[in-house]
């Protein structure tokens, strides 16, 4: 299974948590849980950090209707659980993001 499939399963589940960074940001940017959940049952992932020190993890990108929703995520292997690191609207900074916020500007 990717990663994009384990995220829509375990969103599904209700087997994820958000660290309170990602509450903030989420919070900041006026995120209901109900577009975070839209936007993961559909997500894609854009960039995978492997040798993250903080730990690895990857960046999905998806959509709750028009709206995109970016999130950091890693998966824990012990209960099976997907962390969000943080959580936030690309729209709002779209001098950083190329090709529909799936590409970094450099």
């Amino acid at each position: 299974m990717d990663k994009a499939e384990e995220i829509r399963k375990l969103v599904a589940a209700g087997q994820y948590t958000l660290s309170k960074h990602a509450e903030r940001e989420r919070e900041a940017d006026r995120i209901t849980i109900e577009e975070l959940e839209k936007a993961l049952a559909g997500c894609e992932v854009i960039e995978d950090c492997p040798d993250d020190p903080r730990g690895a993890s990857f960046l999905a990108l998806g959509f709750a209707g028009s709206r995109p929703v970016h999130a950091v995520c890693a998966l824990k292997q012990d209960p099976g659980e997907l962390l969000l690191i943080t959580v936030y609207d690309p729209s709002k900074s779209p001098e950083r993001w190329a090709e529909g916020f799936r590409r970094r500007r450099t």
